[in-house]
């Protein structure tokens, strides 16, 4: 199946669009506007509530979108189209990241998957092209079916001594098997991206790929009110090269891609219907390689609501509420060019993540400093509401 540029209507929205309560973002000529989709059509509903963190706040965001009344923008499709940089008309409106006044946190190594790839990338010190024997050797020692390992019980703790007893110690092991959660920052407030525009990999990466990812909304009072979908893009030679590079690997100019739309949690959609989502993935570039992969949220090591109990609480606080990627089990082994280098992106791919009752969030892979500069922030956010009299 292939990814078109701009994607449509019919790739965007969820199959079940007609009963979700869909939510996001919209950059109109007055600034940045809160929308929900209402029959295939986007409805400013910004006088009702000026941002995503205040919709979050509500005590039942879904009824209180569903009460909005707005004003009619256009269709989905009109401006999906407009959103790509090159389609784009000046004074016409575009879509934006779902999320405004939320940081953009990350869980890591949440599946087993993942945590035998980030003790790989760390054994090869980001070389690529020592992986395959890395690889070989830690199904030696631990096998390949790694899915009944339980973070911080007792099994896990004995197989992380027995694995450090034989030299295989990793910071990795220790957020993987152990008590604790990896829980870093992703990005800023209001320097995510969204759909339909170009998602970043630093200038000096060789060994990067994109990490398919089911993304809560959270209220402060650490409420999971929503889901969407994420692109939590990874760079496995910085990483690789030493741990402390994580935000040199994780945090640079639109390598964090949100959406398409948060769709808000109801009767038709719930936190246990997150725990059950398979999460399609598929890279298409532009040398004719054409990449499919799942993640299966089944599959996690930690439940969300634990990671979210980890993230926030009388430990830490986060006023704005904050918007949580759950993790990948998607780590590309699969050679794309020279044998044994692995699966690395090259310029013009396009991405796109996508579940059935989220839809699906494109993107095109530029380097990060081809992408569009992060120009817009928090300051130019709330003048545009004060401008327009809705603070």
């Amino acid at each position: 199946m292939t990814i078109s540029w701009p994607p449509t209507t019919a790739d965007l929205l969820p199959d079940d669009h007609e009963r979700a309560v869909l939510v996001g973002r919209v950059m109109r000529a007055e600034g940045p506007s809160v929308v929900t989709v209402r029959d295939g059509r986007l409805v400013d509903i910004t006088a009702r509530v000026a941002t995503i963190r205040d919709l979050a706040e509500q005590t039942d965001p879904a009824e209180f979108v569903r009460g909005c009344p707005g004003a009619d923008i256009g269709s989905v499709s009109e401006i999906l189209a407009r959103t790509p940089p090159e389609f784009r008309r000046p004074g016409t409106p575009r879509l934006l990241s779902p999320i405004d006044l939320q940081p953009v946190k990350a869980a890591g190594v949440t599946f087993a998957v993942s945590l035998a790839e980030r003790v790989i990338e760390e054994r090869c010190g980001g070389d690529a092209s020592l992986a395959d024997r890395f690889r070989e050797q830690i199904a030696e020692r631990v096998g390949t079916d790694l899915s009944a390992l339980r973070p911080g019980s007792a099994e896990t703790a004995r197989l992380k001594e027995a694995l450090v007893a034989e030299g295989w110690w990793s910071q990795y092991l220790e957020v993987g098997l152990g008590p604790d959660a990896e829980i870093f920052t992703k990005s800023a407030p209001m320097g995510s991206v969204g759909t339909a525009v170009d998602i970043g990999i630093h200038p000096r990466s060789t060994w990067n790929n994109p990490e398919p990812e089911v993304v809560l909304l959270v209220s402060a009072s650490a409420r999971i009110v929503g889901a969407c979908l994420g692109n939590d893009v990874n760079l496995r030679d910085f990483e690789g090269r030493s741990a402390l590079l994580l935000t040199a690997a994780k945090d640079n100019n639109a390598s964090a891609a949100v959406g398409p739309f948060i769709r808000l949690f109801d009767d038709s959609f719930d936190l246990d219907t997150v725990r059950k989502l398979t999460v399609t993935l598929r890279v298409q570039g532009t040398d004719r390689f054409a990449l499919r992969a799942e993640s299966s949220m089944a599959e996690i090591s930690r439940d969300p609501e634990e990671l979210i109990r980890q993230l926030m609480g009388r430990h830490h606080q986060y006023p704005d509420g904050v918007v949580l990627f759950l993790g990948t089990m998607f780590a590309p082994v699969a050679d794309r060019a020279e044998p044994g280098q692995g699966f690395t992106h090259h310029i013009d791919d396009l991405v796109s993540i996508s579940t059935p009752t989220l839809g699906s969030l494109v993107n095109r892979v530029r380097t990060s400093d081809d992408c569009e500069p992060w120009e817009f922030g928090t300051a130019d956010l709330f003048r545009s509401l004060a401008a327009r009299g809705l603070l």
